[in-house]
């Protein structure tokens, strides 16, 4: 067992949360407090953590998964406020409760986990893929998310085989480029958005989760490749890599929550 506060600290020194920008309702870092921590401590010696979860959204689905798998410390992508300052009633109120009544603290990572070089969903989607990652692509406030690479296969098809291998299912494909691969960029989640750096940048295919209705006319004019492997399907390999490298660091059991959304 392991205190909360060391693995709060590793984990905000690890990813650069403070300082790290991303949009204001993330929150980044520690969520909920384990009720001992939140005392000060005087109760250190009845909690702390032994086993860590992982998993990509927070929601009572998850959360109750978390409780029935005695997690003391919950590692999400997506935290609890993304919809801003509410009251805690309803549904908003029944996550916290139920954390802090079950003894889970929370803690999230959004763009700082996406970002990562090593344990980051964007590098690692981007080995997934064999990939011979080159360099940072896509920006965020002056701080680069995503990475490109070149490809061990040069056709766009073996691109998508090999995307449905690492995420586990079909692909959304929007085949506006060319029939060889060079430079392949790859932005996890909703990276639709950077369709046009992508191409401004000279890649031939973008891999990211999803886009709006507008990216396919967007991939053909400018002819690019934009493979959609899904926004929780690509999501995935950050927080278990974080839950695997805090658990060998400190001793920890740790399970992968799975709840995916489909989209």
């Amino acid at each position: 067992m392991t205190g909360l506060r060391p693995l709060v600290q590793y984990m905000d020194g690890l990813l650069g949360i403070p300082g790290h920008p991303d949009y204001k309702t993330a929150l980044n870092g520690l969520q909920v407090d384990l009720r001992s921590e939140a005392r000060g401590g005087l109760e250190a010696d009845v909690e702390g953590v032994r086993r860590i979860g992982a998993a990509v959204d927070t929601s009572e689905a998850v959360i109750a998964s978390a409780v029935e798998a005695e997690v003391d410390l919950l590692l999400v992508h997506h935290g609890m406020f993304w919809d801003g300052l509410r009251p805690l009633t309803g549904r908003r109120f029944r996550r916290v409760e139920s954390l802090i009544r079950n003894g889970v603290a929370l803690y999230s990572a959004h763009l700082p986990l996406d970002a990562h070089p090593e344990l980051g969903n964007c590098v690692l989607l981007a080995r997934a893929l064999g990939l011979d990652v080159q360099g940072r692509f896509g920006e965020f406030e002056g701080r680069p998310i995503g990475f490109w690479g070149t490809p061990r296969e040069w056709e766009p098809e073996a691109l998508v085989r090999r995307l449905e291998a690492a995420v586990g299912g079909p692909v959304r494909v929007l085949d506006g480029g060319g029939e060889s691969l060079a430079k392949v960029a790859v932005l996890t989640g909703g990276g639709g958005s950077f369709i046009e750096e992508a191409a401004r940048s000279g890649m031939d295919a973008l891999v990211t989760g999803e886009g709006s209705h507008h990216t396919f006319v967007d991939a053909h004019e400018l002819g690019i490749h934009v493979l959609y492997g899904g926004h929780y399907a690509t999501e995935t390999f950050g927080v278990k890599a974080l839950a695997a490298h805090v658990a060998e660091r400190f001793d920890l059991e740790w399970t992968f929550l799975d709840h995916p959304s489909g989209l």
